[in-house]
């Protein structure tokens, strides 16, 4: 340890040393600890690259849903072929054989 100190006083005592010491451990400090550091900032970068991305997503999403809901407005067949396939329902003359799985299951977890 007296070591250790003994550097530390012989580098205290170097006017010119002494002050590079001194800013590049705050550099570091500032640079890589804290809420804006450069780890803190890449993080932010792709954090902010994700977000964007689900934002696309969610915007096509939305224009799929405004055309569909458009769609609905306007033809009334739209709205028979989302019961029909959706709900299952029928015309009266009609018959409809569901060859699915799905109601398997649904059944099991009612």
């Amino acid at each position: 340890m007296s070591k250790v100190k003994n550097f530390v006083v012989y580098v205290w005592h170097l006017r010119f040393l002494k002050y590079v010491v001194v800013c590049v451990v705050g550099v570091a400090l500032i640079g890589f600890m804290g809420k804006n550091s450069v780890l803190g900032h890449l993080r932010n970068k792709i954090e902010i690259s994700d977000l964007e991305e689900q934002i696309s997503q969610y915007n096509k999403q939305t224009e799929r849903d405004m055309k569909r809901i458009r769609d609905l407005d306007r033809n009334p067949k739209a709205i028979e072929k989302i019961a029909r396939e959706r709900y299952f329902m029928k015309t009266e003359d009609e018959e409809i054989f569901v060859l699915s799985k799905d109601l398997e299951e649904m059944e099991i977890d009612d």
